[in-house]
Formats: structure tokens, sequence, C-alpha cells
């Protein structure tokens, strides 16, 4: 179940029902979560990994995975060995979920929607056009990329941040053209933006946010970062992890 990396969002609209549309880049990376999915009478879900990397994660019915199951009408024992934070804007619980599709043989982008908006993306991976609320994917030539991502010792919630992203009256000098998310990102969480600071004077490197947060990251290996695993902050120790753009699932 690889990572989901937003290469850029933009915020195009917003439907009706108060859904974002949005136009953005995604990638799938080489930092995975991975399953272990048998048939079974009865759904059992047990969760493997660092206290880091399950923080957050729900082991009840919320669980994408359980929610999966259900939808498909499926039962299943499932155990996850988390690398993918939750809350980091990397899509964890969207791949998870994606990955339990992909061993039923679901393809069906509308199921996957009615996951959640990155699922879509994830069932298929490798590099793509997402648009609309996430379900509309066009898929992209593979481009070999080197990433290096910052993962913080906080999360953002989500739905918050679309929440802030409409308060802000209009577009201006203050959004951020990789992604639009990124002032509201830091109105929610302002250790966001202490964070980016203090990585980019460390680097001298652009710093963009993933989605919407709380994850940022970096093009290519910098020589700043390039042996650590973790990192000192003023907002507290970060995970330091490099990883590469990955193909779609089965090519």
């Amino acid at each position: 179940a690889p990572a989901k990396l937003t290469w850029y969002l933009e915020i195009t609209g917003r439907r009706d029902d108060g859904y974002h549309l949005l136009r953005s880049e995604m990638i799938s990376l080489t930092l995975a979560d991975t399953l272990e999915i048998e048939n079974a009478d009865t759904t059992s879900l047990a969760l493997r990994g660092s206290t880091r990397a399950l923080e957050g994660v729900p082991s009840d019915e919320s669980n994408l995975v359980l929610r999966a199951l259900g939808v498909l009408q499926r039962r299943a024992s499932v155990e996850i060995t988390k690398e993918i934070p939750s809350g980091a804007g990397l899509g964890g619980g969207s791949s998870d979920a994606a990955a339990v599709l992909r061993w039923a043989g679901c393809h069906d982008s509308n199921v996957a929607a009615r996951l959640g908006a990155d699922v879509a993306f994830c069932v298929r991976g490798g590099r793509a056009l997402v648009q609309g609320v996430g379900e509309k994917i066009t898929p992209l030539n593979f481009e070999s990329r080197d990433v290096t991502l910052i993962l913080a010792p906080f999360s953002i919630n989500t739905a918050a941040v679309y929440a802030a992203f409409d308060g802000i009256s209009s577009p201006g000098p203050q959004w951020s053209p990789r992604n639009h998310l990124f002032e509201a990102a830091c109105s929610v969480q302002p250790q966001l933006r202490t964070l980016c600071d203090f990585v980019a004077a460390e680097t001298g490197a652009q710093v963009v946010l993933a989605g919407s947060g709380s994850t940022v990251f970096i093009e290519g290996f910098v020589s700043g970062l390039a042996d650590a695993e973790t990192l000192a902050s003023p907002v507290g120790e970060l995970l330091i992890r490099r990883a590469h753009s990955t193909p779609a699932i089965g090519e």
C-alpha cells in the first residue's frame, strides 16, 4: 500500500454539497504500508508498527480497511504493518483501503470514491492527474523522482483545513501556487509555518506541503538531510524519509 504524494494541489471550486473541486498531480512512493489479508468467517484487524506510525490510527469500524470490507460485503483477517503515519497527508488510510479493493478485484472508481477522495488514485498508483473530488483519474506517464519527506511530530485535520480555506475571502499573494491549502493549513496548525521556515533555512531548498499536511517535502535528496533519520527542530523531532516515485501497481 504505497504512500501517495500530492505533487501540486489547486482548488478549482466547490460543489453545492460542500465538497471542494480540485486539480492535482499525485504520485505513489516507495514508502508503504504492508497488508496481509486472508478470507475468514469473521472480520478482524491487527495493527503493527512503531508508536509514531500507529498514533491516531483507528482500530474500530471507522478504519478505512474495515469500511472497504463492509462496502465489498467481504469478511477477512487483515494485519497492517504501518510505515505511513496517520494524519500526515500521505494517504496511508486511503492506500490501505485501496489494497483491500485490489485484493477483492474491485477497480471501480465509484466504489473507491465512496471510501474517500484519495482512494481511487491509490487503487492504481503511479502518476496521475486527479480532478473533481478525487474520482476523475487521468493516468500520466511515469517519471522517476526522488523526494525527501519531512514528517512532522503533529497531525493536521483535513476537514479543519478545508473549513479554514473557505474562510479565506479571496485568492491573493498569500496563496502558495504549489498548494492552495498551505495558508489554511498554517492557520489550523501554526507550527507548520515554523517547520517549513526551519527546514528551508537548514537546506536552502523549496519546501512544499503534501496535501493538507502535515508532511512537507523537498524534491530530490538534499545534502543537509542526506543521511539523517531524525532532525531536532523548534517544533520537535522530525522524521526524515527518502523515497522514490513508483509506477502504477502491476506495471
